[in-house]
Order: structure tokens, then sequence, then C-alpha cells
């Protein structure tokens, strides 16, 4: 039986894990991600640890599916599109959609990317960048491109400051001319008490950054627009779900300080628009 791999994450890093995991036992009709279970089967790491709440199990695997459902209706829409995944962690987007022969580029801190290469191969269409996603000097590695762009952050943003984001967001816009940005992220109070999670509690990671009005965003440059905040109490799949398990969304719908604690949101710039 061939060994399992050791891995060595920290803080923010680490937090990788707790979706992975999460896709190999919560998910049941909400998502299929067989790579994932490969991986987790395959590295060194005592999952319990995490102590990850069933509840969180299930809006990590709705977030992903809602961000696969975004990303499949842009692949569908723009078939010489660019897709840029930050963040990506451990994530199997790329090959769980079966992107077409497009550019797609995923990044993450050297650490994960050096992780991640034990799992999957680089080709002439898929790429890894090793870098933060703050310094900004992983972009010189991507051409310019006159297509459309799809920008994907999945549980990034809130370990970052608001300078960090103000930054990133004008830069993305300078360097591409058009296309569509799509983050999750929590509300400023979310943010101030995340620690309190049991999950970050043990990776130690820290949360910086909230967004109570999706608005706000347009502030930073003319050239981004709102069009899309998507609650967990919207998904389709709660339907499928034990009643046990529907209840807290439920109850979550009625108060729009508890809907809008964790939510994605969706922007275009340029000439992009969004249906």
């Amino acid at each position: 039986m061939k060994a399992r791999e050791p891995i060595q994450l920290t803080g923010e890093q680490e937090t990788l894990l707790v979706p992975l995991y999460c896709k190999t036992n919560e998910c049941g009709a909400i998502l299929s991600d067989p790579k994932a279970q490969e991986i987790v089967s395959q590295i060194a790491y005592d999952f319990s640890e995490l102590n990850i709440p069933r509840k969180t199990c299930l809006m990590l695997c709705m977030r992903t599916r809602r961000f696969d459902e975004y990303t499949r209706a842009f692949l569908a829409q723009h078939s010489d599109c660019l897709v840029l995944h930050l963040g990506c962690g451990l994530d199997s987007r790329y090959m769980r959609l079966h992107a077409p022969a497009i550019p797609w580029y995923d990044l993450d801190m050297p650490e994960v990317i050096s992780l991640r290469h034990r799992f999957y191969q680089e080709t002439d269409d898929y790429h890894m960048i090793a870098s933060s996603v703050t310094d900004l000097a992983w972009l010189d590695e991507i051409t310019p491109a006159t297509q459309p762009v799809l920008i994907l952050a999945e549980g990034l943003t809130m370990y970052l400051t608001e300078d960090d984001m103000q930054r990133l967001i004008r830069t993305l816009v300078r360097k591409f001319s058009t296309g569509a940005l799509i983050f999750d992220a929590f509300s400023t109070l979310t943010a101030r008490h995340a620690k309190t999670h049991p999950s970050l509690h043990r990776t130690g990671a820290e949360t910086h950054w909230g967004l109570d009005d999706p608005y706000t965003i347009e502030q930073w440059t003319e050239q981004i627009h709102f069009q899309e905040e998507w609650a967990f109490t919207q998904s389709a799949q709660l339907s499928t779900l034990r009643w046990r398990d529907r209840l807290p969304f439920r109850m979550a719908g009625v108060f729009p300080a508890a809907r809008r604690a964790h939510r994605i949101l969706y922007y275009t710039f340029g000439d992009e628009r969004f249906d």
C-alpha cells in the first residue's frame, strides 16, 4: 500500500483542507467531486481535528456548486475566454467542468501549489501559478487577454485586507479589458467574529475583510459593475436535504443579516454583460 503524503500547511493555507474534506463526505446530491476523494485518501492528515460543523460542509458544497454553475454559464457564452482561479487550493474545477481548450490559470501560495503539483498536471491550456495573490507580479505571467476573462475567488477574500482587495480589483480591471469577477464575501460582522468558528480556530487562520454593501466595490473603480448577490438560502439543493439540515438555512432566510453573513457576489467589467 502506498504511503500517504505528508503535508505542511499553516494558517490560511490549512483552511483549504476544510472544503476539500467536505466535498468527500457531506455533499450528497449537492456536488460530485471524485478528485477530492482521491486527494484526501492520499495525504497524511487527521481531518477530524478540523471539527467541521455539518452546516459548514453543506454551505461549502453549495458554494462550490454555485461557482461551478456560474463558470459553466460563462464558458457556454464565451468559447474563447480566459479563466483565472485565485486561491484555488486543491479544487478540481478545471477537471470537474471538463473545461474546453482555453487558457486556465490556478493561483495559490507557493506551498499550496507545491502540494497541488502532486495531484495535478499542467498542460498547454492548464497552468498553475505559485504566488500570493497580493504580490501582483504574478500577473506578468499572463499575456494580456483581448478575449473575455472570468476571475474566480472562492474562499479567499475574507483573508485579505480592504486595501488588498482594492489594489487587486483595480489592477485586474486595468489588466484585462472585459470580463466577470465572482467571489464570496463575509459581512463585516461575520469577518469580525469568524475566528470563533471551530475550523478557523483550529488552523489559526485570521479573517480581515467583510463587505456589507456590494455596491461599495463600484466606488473603487468606475470600470466595475455589481450584478448579482447570491445567498445560500437561495440554493436549489436545499430541497434535497433532510429537514434538520434545511432548517438552519430556512431560518437564516428570514433575517437579512443572517442571509447576508456569507454570500457570493457577481461583478462585470468592460463590455461584459450579465444575463
